[in-house]
């Protein structure tokens, strides 16, 4: 039971704690982030692929999403973490030992509490000031991708126009876009004259005097100019350099277009300003009170885990966990609707966002007091008890099915 330098000075029974909260909590986070992040990747590679942006975009489109993903998975993976190291103990009867030598629950979550109490900071930084200013960078990638600001590439074996002159389809394109083959291009200038330009390869090539043009390098092919005459001049050239002129990208908003894009500093002057409309007020009292709602709720996540993860003597069962990820998840999006309805200004902040608070910890409370305090008492001693029948129902009609197909085939 021994731990690393930086816990030598903790109890031997909380550094076993410690070691029993961490590893499944890192688990569960590393998990519950990959997820989100990967459901993400691929609706951002679909989006950047019809953008026709360059695909490293995207991996900084996804870093930008990383503080709003960990602080949804951060107190999912604390949740876990206590309620997985509590069913552990419990199980394996240390739970029971640890009781008998006066050791209660109280002392046993110390160490969750304290690492609760961490985590709780680094969600405080996540909400209030690091998440606001991601959300807003990834916003200006995704706007900058849609105009062409990143570089959006040619469509290959597409008609793209630019710059409400020229039409330019390639055929091929290789060397990430280093080399294309089979080009035509379509110019009109002011007089009205139309040049037909075809050649077999291109490039390509940035200016320096000149941001806002770049030069498409042809090489080997035709131009067809049609004056308005009958007959229009051909010219053939080895290497014909075609000026383009990209077209112009507006710049982005200022930062606060949405009430998540504020940090806490700019949610307080604002939600709290007799100067500004009674609506701008609304919605920054309504998104500071979501965040903090959200960060406090994670002080009560210790109690729930323990009322959750100690299951019926006797029993393995998993029923806890189930419940837990369910009322995590449900409190989150009362939150959300309770932020959407306040933000409009229909209900109060504190009523929409701490009423359901004090419905939830009220909830937790009772259920880890009949745990921690009711000899034998179980926080969903009902549920566990339906779920075991239902268990057992579901269980038995598998068997008759097995032994129907065993008989049936002894028939045959």
């Amino acid at each position: 039971m021994t731990g690393g330098p930086l816990l030598k000075f903790l109890p031997s029974i909380d550094r076993y704690i410690f070691r029993l909260v961490t590893v499944p909590m890192a688990a569960v986070f590393a998990i519950a982030a990959s997820l989100l992040v990967l459901d993400k990747m691929l609706r951002l590679f679909d989006f950047v692929a019809v953008e026709g942006g360059p695909v490293g975009v995207v991996f900084k489109m996804l870093v930008a999403l990383v503080p709003e993903y960990a602080s949804l998975a951060i107190p999912l993976g604390l949740l876990l973490g206590i309620l997985l190291a509590f069913r552990k103990l419990a199980t394996t009867s240390e739970l029971d030992v640890f009781r008998a030598v006066g050791l209660g629950y109280g002392r046993l979550l110390r160490v969750p509490f304290a690492i609760t109490a961490v985590l709780m900071a680094v969600n405080v930084a996540l909400v209030f000031f690091i998440q606001p200013i991601s959300r807003y960078y990834y916003e200006q990638m995704e706007y900058e991708l849609r105009s062409g600001a990143l570089g959006a590439s040619i469509k290959v074996g597409e008609f793209t126009t630019l710059a409400d002159r020229m039409a330019l389809r390639i055929e091929e394109s290789e060397d990430d876009g280093r080399r294309l083959k089979g080009i035509f291009a379509r110019v009109a200038n002011d007089q009205d004259q139309v040049l037909s330009i075809s050649a077999k390869e291109g490039a390509f090539l940035a200016t320096t005097d000149n941001p806002d043009t770049i030069i498409l390098r042809l090489t080997d092919g035709t131009i067809v100019q049609d004056t308005g005459s009958q007959t229009p001049r051909v010219l053939t050239f080895t290497r014909h350099d075609l000026p383009i002129d990209l077209p112009a990208v507006e710049e982005f908003r200022a930062r606060g277009d949405a009430e998540r894009e504020y940090i806490l500093p700019e949610l307080l002057r604002i939600g709290w300003s007799d100067e500004l409309p009674e609506e701008a007020r609304d919605a920054s009292q309504a998104s500071f009170n979501f965040r903090l709602v959200e960060v406090v709720m994670m002080a009560l996540l210790p109690l729930l885990a323990v009322a959750l993860g100690v299951p019926p003597k006797r029993s393995s069962s998993a029923l806890g966990v189930f419940i837990s990820i369910v009322m995590v998840v449900a409190y989150h999006k009362v939150n959300q609707y309770g932020e959407d309805i306040a933000a409009l200004g229909r209900v109060d902040p504190i009523l929409a966002l701490w009423g359901p608070f004090a419905i939830f910890a009220a909830l937790i409370i009772w259920m880890y007091w009949r745990v921690a305090h009711v000899p034998g008492g179980q926080a969903i001693g009902a549920l566990e008890i339906w779920f075991d029948k239902l268990a057992k129902r579901v269980g038995g009609l598998f068997r008759r099915r097995r032994r129907l197909k065993i008989d049936l085939a002894a028939a045959e």
